[in-house]
């Protein structure tokens, strides 16, 4: 009976002894995984991507837990280094957020020395802050970024919030220095002297300017000479307007939201479509709090090259093929209208076609360059022999001739058939034959918004190209066009419509 008491009495201790090392064990992990998401990384740190992963692998957190920064897996075999928002993994910011990602493989390396640096043991260097003096790495609760200096004076070196990629979050300074371009790298935004404006590469490097809000002046006014603007994103649920660093707005475009009190965090995106979107996380859901463009045909091409809006669906421009999806008109590349004639005026027969058609008109004319022609064969005229033109469209009435000088995007389908277009369509780019019925890609403003797991990443340190459209504007010319009808300087945005759209993750 003794016996069986001590046996009983060593099983009782030996179980005991097992749960304090379970304890500790579980202890230990947790204090590893702690580690893996540190609040800060300091010299001497480095990290390679775990195999083990297949989304996101944490480095460092900020004290609230709702973002990070880490090695976001893209494609399997590729990473981009990213701060995210930790319940959604929507990426925030990318560093070096270029067309050629970096490789999830043991030989890529992030390591801190004064700098923060991305590099492969055989390629070499990939991405790095090109800081010498920094000592500690930080993400604060705004998601952004930060290399501190602790010495003294103690500092902040260098921020992501200085080097936007597509996204802006609330009170995130936007400076006149700074470009937002969108993840596939066709669409950016930048400041002028008194507006912000949204632009499209469509070719080259030169761009073309699709949406432009100039500052309403509201409640301060902008003093020329005084400095430049810079926009923010407020807190309270608008996108605010500065000058030189001033606290009173000198334009404020308002979310759906604004200045509802509800816990909400808020960001605004350039996104793959070229519209500017502001959403706010309920603690659930993205939900679509603002669109700069609302109507879904003034977007840059949302029916793809050669495509016809109508509003709820598309089609193409030849009136033949029907449109499945984006993009599908024609097969292959728009070529080079500059190359192949022999000298610089091609000849129609060489290496392009052309196309007719009525009753249509380009989405954002009132800033694009135009000719006046005294018929539809004098504005042709202006486009035929020139090999930088792609097309012209021109309105009988006015006698406006609009030229365009980059592959032709979508048009827009209009009752008006003395408004008359005349394109010309690249010989390597093939009509697309049996893609199905024609289909609606956006039903307004109430459309789901789906948004891929990263895609192609854009181009960040954009250089400012020279803008088409700046030039011979005016408020007579877009009133006679639009009938008197002056585009205003807000859009409705208040439909119930806009309510519950989730983004997915990326």
């Amino acid at each position: 009976m003794e016996k069986a008491t001590i046996n009983l009495v060593t099983r009782s201790h030996a179980t005991q002894l097992l749960l304090i090392i379970s304890t500790l064990f579980a202890s230990t992990w947790s204090f590893n995984a702690l580690e893996v998401t540190a609040q800060a990384l300091l010299v001497g740190f480095k990290a390679t991507p775990s195999h083990s992963v297949s989304s996101f692998h944490p480095l460092l957190s900020d004290s609230t837990g709702n973002f990070s920064l880490g090695f976001l897996r893209v494609n399997q075999t590729q990473l981009s280094l990213t701060v995210i928002h930790n319940p959604t993994l929507q990426p925030l910011w990318q560093a070096s957020p270029t067309t050629t990602l970096f490789s999830w493989s043991e030989k890529t390396l992030l390591f801190f020395n004064g700098s923060l640096v991305l590099s492969d043991q055989h390629a070499g260097l990939f991405w790095s802050t090109a800081t010498t003096n920094g000592d500690k790495v930080v993400l604060l609760n705004s998601s952004n970024l930060q290399i501190l200096n602790t010495a003294d004076p103690p500092g902040v070196v260098w921020q992501s919030f200085d080097f936007p990629t597509d996204t802006l979050v609330e009170n995130q300074d936007f400076r006149s220095d700074m470009t937002l371009v969108s993840s596939n790298g066709v669409y950016s935004m930048r400041l002028g002297d008194d507006y912000m404006a949204l632009y499209a590469k469509f070719q080259g490097n030169e761009e073309q300017i699709y949406w432009k809000h100039k500052a309403l002046e509201a409640k301060a006014a902008v003093v020329e000479g005084n400095g430049p603007i810079s926009a923010r994103v407020n807190a309270a649920g608008y996108i605010g307007m500065y000058q030189n660093g001033s606290t009173t707005p000198v334009d404020v475009q308002p979310f759906n939201s604004f200045q509802r009190p509800i816990n909400r965090f808020l960001l605004v995106r350039l996104e793959q479509d070229g519209n500017l979107k502001g959403y706010y996380w309920d603690g659930t859901n993205w939900d679509l709090d603002y669109q700069a463009i609302s109507d879904m045909c003034q977007l840059p091409s949302p029916c793809g090259p050669y495509g016809l809006c109508r509003g709820s669906g598309c089609s193409c421009l030849d009136n033949t093929t029907q449109l499945l999806g984006w993009g599908q008109c024609y097969a292959g590349q728009p070529g080079d209208l500059c190359s192949g004639g022999g000298d610089d005026k091609p000849k129609i027969g060489n290496n392009f076609w052309v196309l007719r058609r009525k009753g249509v008109d380009l989405p954002y004319k009132e800033l694009m360059d135009y000719k006046m022609a005294t018929s539809l064969e004098n504005c042709e005229g202006y486009c035929e022999g020139n090999c930088s033109c792609w097309g012209a469209v021109y309105n009988n009435a006015s006698g406006f001739c609009y030229l365009v000088d980059y592959p032709i995007q979508t048009l827009l389908s209009v009752g008006d058939e003395g408004k008359m277009g005349y394109f010309k369509v690249g010989k390597s780019a093939e009509k697309k034959k049996n893609v199905g019925l024609a289909v609606g890609v956006g039903v307004g403003v109430g459309s789901v918004v789906i948004l891929g797991l990263l895609g192609s990443v854009g181009l960040v340190g954009c250089k400012i190209w020279r803008t088409r459209g700046e030039r011979r504007r005016g408020v007579k010319r877009v009133l006679e066009e639009d009938e008197g009808v002056s585009p205003g300087p807000y859009k409705n945005l208040g439909s119930p419509s806009f309510s519950s759209i989730e983004m997915s993750p990326r």
